[in-house]
């Protein structure tokens, strides 16, 4: 079975959990995701299985969107409410704080990563180090926010926005930055991902609802993607001997395109001087 399945991941569940379960639905051993989200976290994890589990990499980079609620006054070892309290007694921001604080946050810009982190430092995850009460520092990394909506007071301390981001950004530390912006601290003590890539949370399906009929096929997955065909076996075997086949286009288009035979998508790839260059086989 080659296809992905957008998955409301349940909070309370890990992404690799999430991913055997719809296995074991499907009765397909290969699975894989196209980006972690956290235990605690719930929302848009989509699921690959069969050959799909290789477009992990064409993923990876997508841009993301989440609603967040952040509770100010109080900062956690983890970033987030499954943590450790660190702090507490902080000032709590008004509304028209932090509508103003979240525009000023937007664009590029450089995070660090939280200490509990499945960031690599010197070959050890971060949050194993962390857990055993080591002193390291993580490297911060270039991050783009897109949006950064006040949306709605929870409660006296807790606030929800929604945040539309790149591939690799932190929710929990946008917590804490935020707060530090204001002169005081937070953590993040919800997250639900609406969209991840192309896949929104309205499509999206229950780990009781999962079924054949809501895989979606190579064909629902690449609909927007322009497509060359090859119609006979010369080209066909020209291209599973080598990764490329001549094609009559000549473009300087640098754009995704896939690859058919027999009316099936057999390839991810792009054009390079009048040959089609695979990037991901699906045979």
């Amino acid at each position: 079975m080659n296809g992905i399945v957008v998955l409301n991941k349940p909070a309370g569940i890990s992404s690799n959990l999430a991913c055997k379960k719809v296995g074991r639905i499907l009765g397909e051993k290969k699975v894989g995701h196209l980006g972690t989200l956290d235990p605690m976290a719930e929302g848009v994890l989509p699921i690959t299985l069969g050959k799909c589990t290789k477009l992990f990499d064409y993923y990876l980079k997508k841009d993301k969107s989440y609603i967040a609620d952040f509770t100010f006054g109080i900062e956690t070892d983890t970033l987030d409410k499954e943590g450790n309290i660190t702090r507490e007694g902080g000032y709590i921001p008004t509304i028209g704080e932090l509508m103003l604080t979240t525009k000023s946050m937007i664009g590029e810009q450089s995070q660090l990563p939280p200490k509990f982190s499945a960031k690599k430092v010197n070959g050890k995850r971060a949050y194993d180090l962390a857990r055993a009460n080591l002193d390291f520092q993580l490297i911060p990394k270039n991050i783009s926010i897109y949006e950064f909506d006040y949306l709605s007071k929870v409660n006296d301390r807790t606030f929800q926005f929604r945040i539309s981001c790149s591939s690799g950004t932190y929710i929990r530390s946008i917590a804490r930055d935020l707060a530090y912006k204001l002169n005081t601290f937070a953590y993040m003590s919800n997250l639900v991902r609406i969209k991840c890539g192309e896949f929104r949370i309205e499509d999206a399906v229950t780990l009781d609802n999962v079924n054949c009929e809501c895989v979606l096929t190579l064909d629902e997955i690449f609909k927007e993607h322009k497509k060359i065909t090859i119609d006979n076996e010369q080209s066909y075997n020209e291209f599973i001997n080598t990764g490329r086949v001549r094609v009559h286009i000549i473009s300087d288009d640098t754009s995704d395109y896939v690859l058919m035979y027999k009316d099936n998508i057999i390839s991810k790839g792009i054009l390079d001087n009048g040959y089609y260059v695979n990037r991901i086989r699906f045979i």
